[in-house]
């Protein structure tokens, strides 16, 4: 699906996702990436059954308001623990598809809100 980018100048933004792949300002990314208004990075994650605290280690480190994770093709909810980690440090997660999450972050990076999307690319 093609998402059209209509603000956010300067801003790191989707412009597109599908299978295999998310498009960031027209940049395609087959692996799985962090992304803020600010910046774009890899996520060296092993898969969504992987997951630990320590994966979202560099999320926090950003230190959003709220984090959009995007766990593939379907929905699926993380360990608790990960999400107990993120709490603690007064972070939101939100979890969706990774279609969703895209969607979601792009509309509250355009609104100015300190957002981070953790995208699993399946």
């Amino acid at each position: 699906m093609k998402l059209h980018l209509s603000t956010g100048e300067g801003q790191h933004l989707f412009s597109g996702h599908g299978p295999g792949y998310v498009a960031v300002n027209r940049v395609r990314y087959e692996a799985s990436i962090v992304v803020t208004p600010a910046s774009v990075t890899e996520w060296t994650v092993t898969g969504f059954d992987a997951l630990s605290a320590a994966d979202f280690a560099p999320v926090l480190a950003l230190k959003p308001e709220v984090v959009i994770f995007g766990t593939g093709r379907i929905m699926r909810f993380p360990a608790r623990e990960l999400a107990l980690a993120l709490a603690a440090a007064g972070i939101g997660l939100e979890v969706m598809d990774s279609g969703a999450a895209c969607r979601t972050y792009n509309i509250l990076a355009g609104e100015g809100r300190k957002v981070a999307a953790a995208i699993l690319v399946d």
